[in-house]
């Protein structure tokens, strides 16, 4: 066996030794420390490494590209991982996560020693460091048999084996708790509270989303897309990303019904009952905080295509984290849509039966062969799902080492508070003195808390980044990469008032089409926006996941580049920032 090249990289372990307690984080470039295109583009085999003698030729050449693959992933350069400075500003702690340790019954703030050993176990990195959080009392529930438990901080250390490592990857610091962005991205989501039950189709004639996107537009630092300058209904929880405010909400591939197989999928969802929502009160708020295990959101007998925000919490619920990719891919397959230009068989996918050339469809497809295994069918269904895991180790890091930043919830906690008069709290006043949207909140509920959509609140991780967020960049960075982004959707439809039919989609004059492209941007919006209007996330969370998971898509493209027989130069498309990139 051959020995490792020695690169003289800070080594994972010597790095984790530096970040405990007040931790340090980084600032995410368009795609933080990718190798260079020149360094992958050596062809996987020879000929004489695939014939019948050829067996320890083939194995050295193996040896070869996997070592190759692990020098230029070890020489990227570890970048300098920077946090907003909030846990160090603040002695209390109110600027971070701490679901599930004890906290003060009259104010909510976490008890400081349950903090300090959650740090230390997460700068440990030691599994039993984490489970004397337990046993020592550090958890927050006083029935240890209805104790919820911390999500998987033990990822943050895992290696993969393809891609660039998640703690060469990056996050730019999250908004601080002080500033107008945070109190902007908090204004939204009291709004999204608001707004959960009124159908996305009808924002332009509800006058709560017309009051919400005012005052959106007259916040001081607010981020969401505009239109000449102001929020709009058609604007509203959207993204700034190609093609995500074009047509309607909700993007055709959460819509469309599509074949799996012999099977149908018809895309309809189990609804909730509308106008439930939780932890309106200060005490179950607490005792969520505290940890303590909540009954499971009770379900309908109704399936409806998801119309509102409502719908689109429950389906980001308890949805399998890469189903809509897949089922996005099944939907591109299914209905004919071309390949990306990149694919050395053609532009049509195949589904394995061999089929003629079609001349008039790809004139420079391959004569005697399709794609299967490889750059077909079978590969683009893998391949839609593969990002998943190696997203969440990519920002499961970020959460339990770098940011642990609060959730929303844990935010309207101290809004709660602080207009009870218990404490006084830098809340930037966009949100304490200009925006109308507390009142609303307390005319509706009777507290300043955020109504969330589930009774548990958030899962019992940390705020930034945000898991769903960043397998949706990653899967869509990849489908896009497998697809043509540029043909026009086929046959796009709405949901009917009541969710139950689907009817054809009718654009207004003048405006541009709905492309593969923009559809599965506004998925990878939809799902992590979902999230958002759930209450479990903030705008700055989604938003720089998407582009971590597309870093990280995209990392995986480069090293898989050099295993492949074929001629293949690479896939090109479109970044959720608009850059072109070939991968």
């Amino acid at each position: 066996m051959k020995k490792r090249k020695e690169t003289g990289s800070t080594s994972r372990r010597r790095f984790l030794g530096t970040v405990g307690g007040a931790t340090t984080a980084a600032v995410l470039t368009n795609v933080v420390g990718l190798p260079a295109l020149s360094v992958l583009t050596e062809q996987a085999s020879q000929a004489a490494d695939i014939g019948p003698q050829g067996g320890r030729a083939r194995a050295e050449r193996s040896e070869d590209i996997r070592q190759r693959a692990a020098e230029i992933e070890s020489n990227v350069e570890i970048p300098h991982h920077q946090d907003n400075g909030d846990e160090g500003r603040y002695p209390n702690k109110i600027g971070n996560y701490s679901k599930c340790l004890k906290h003060d019954p009259n104010t909510g703030e976490v008890d400081l020693a349950a903090y300090d050993a959650l740090v230390s176990a997460v700068s440990s990195s030691r599994f039993s460091d984490f489970e004397a959080l337990a046993t020592n009392g550090h958890f927050g529930c006083t029935e240890p048999a209805n104790q919820r438990r911390l999500v998987n901080p033990q990822s943050g250390y895992a290696f993969d084996l393809e891609g660039t490592d998640s703690h060469q990857l990056a996050l730019r610091p999250a908004p601080a708790f002080a500033s107008a962005q945070d109190a902007g991205e908090m204004v939204e989501l009291y709004w999204m509270a608001l707004l959960r039950d009124v159908n996305f189709a009808d924002y332009a004639k509800s006058s709560i989303a017309q009051a919400a996107a005012e005052d959106l537009s007259n916040l001081s630092d607010f981020r969401g897309p505009k239109i000449g300058g102001r929020v709009t209904p058609q604007t509203l929880f959207r993204d700034n990303f190609p093609g995500c405010t074009i047509g309607p909400y909700i993007s055709q591939f959460l819509l469309q019904p599509v074949r799996f197989g012999a099977q149908r999928v018809d895309t309809q969802i189990q609804t909730v009952a509308p106008d439930v929502d939780y932890m309106c009160n200060f005490k179950d708020w607490l005792n969520v905080q505290n940890g303590c295990n909540t009954p499971p959101l009770p379900v309908t007998n109704t399936f409806v295509f998801c119309r509102n925000g409502r719908d689109l919490s429950q389906y980001v619920h308890i949805d399998a984290l890469f189903q809509a990719y897949f089922v996005a891919c099944l939907n591109l397959l299914g209905n004919g849509y071309l390949a990306n230009i990149g694919n050395p068989y053609g532009r049509v996918v195949d589904g394995g039966a061999g089929r003629p050339r079609n001349v008039a469809i790809d004139p420079d497809g391959s004569l005697a062969q399709v794609g299967f295994g490889t750059f077909g069918g079978p590969a683009f269904l893998t391949l839609a799902c593969e990002p998943a895991t190696r997203a969440l180790k990519d920002v499961w890091y970020q959460k339990w080492v770098v940011h642990r930043r609060l959730r929303p919830e844990e935010f309207g906690g101290r809004v709660e508070v602080q207009l009870r008069g218990l404490r006084t709290y830098p809340i930037h006043p966009d949100l304490t003195h200009r925006s109308p949207v507390l009142n609303s909140i307390y005319h509706r509920f009777g507290s300043y808390l955020l109504p969330m959509a589930f009774p548990e609140g958030s899962p019992m991780h940390t705020s930034y980044g945000a898991g769903h967020a960043t397998v949706a960049g990653a899967a869509v960075a990849m489908l896009k990469a497998l697809f043509d982004e540029t043909q026009v959707v086929a046959n796009p439809v709405v949901p009917s008032q009541d969710g139950k039919t689907l009817i054809a989609y009718k654009a207004p004059s003048g405006e541009p089409p709905l492309t593969v492209g923009g559809e599965l941007n506004k998925l990878a919006s939809n799902v992590s926006v979902g999230r958002n209007i759930a209450g479990v996330h903030w705008r700055s969370d989604a938003t720089e996941s998407n582009a971590l998971g597309e870093a990280a898509t995209i990392s995986t493209l480069r090293d898989s580049r050099p295993i492949y027989n074929e001629p293949f130069n690479g896939f090109t498309f479109t970044k959720f920032d608009g850059a072109t990139i070939t991968a």
